[in-house]
């Protein structure tokens, strides 16, 4: 027996419920591509880079937004509708920026998902990074 089946899997049921919950929590790097290639105005989520402004400034996702994720606070997204459904991501796996982030968005009663991958999944996937200094 080999160790990935020396642990049975769960019933199918239980499977399902785990894997459907878990995309409302998290999104990937395509898909997240591929919604903000429609166009910023058709994107129905904000994009939070939630690194500082110096990794920001060095390479960032196209049309992200930069808030570290310690200054995420209810001022900072006063110009948001309460529904607005925000995205954040930080350098990579190896990063929990996006998790901290999304935990501060979480408490103020704003709906999150993280991008899973990162700075680092947007680039494996062959996406492009923009750079330059947040716009304040």
């Amino acid at each position: 027996m080999s160790s990935v089946s020396e642990v049975p899997a769960a019933p199918s049921a239980e499977a399902l419920a785990h894997f459907s919950a878990s995309l409302t929590f998290e999104t990937d790097c395509a898909d997240v591509h591929a919604a903000l290639s429609r166009g910023a105005s058709s994107a129905d989520f904000v994009l939070l880079d939630v690194r500082g402004p110096a990794h920001f400034a060095r390479g960032h996702v196209p049309g992200a937004v930069s808030l570290p994720h310690g200054k995420i606070v209810a001022s900072k997204l006063e110009g948001y509708p309460l529904d607005t459904l925000f995205v954040t991501y930080c350098a990579g796996p190896h990063c929990n920026g996006a998790t901290r982030g999304a935990i501060r968005l979480a408490k103020l009663g704003r709906p999150v998902k993280i991008m899973t991958g990162g700075v680092t999944g947007w680039l494996d996937e062959g996406f492009e990074l923009a750079a330059g200094e947040a716009v304040v």
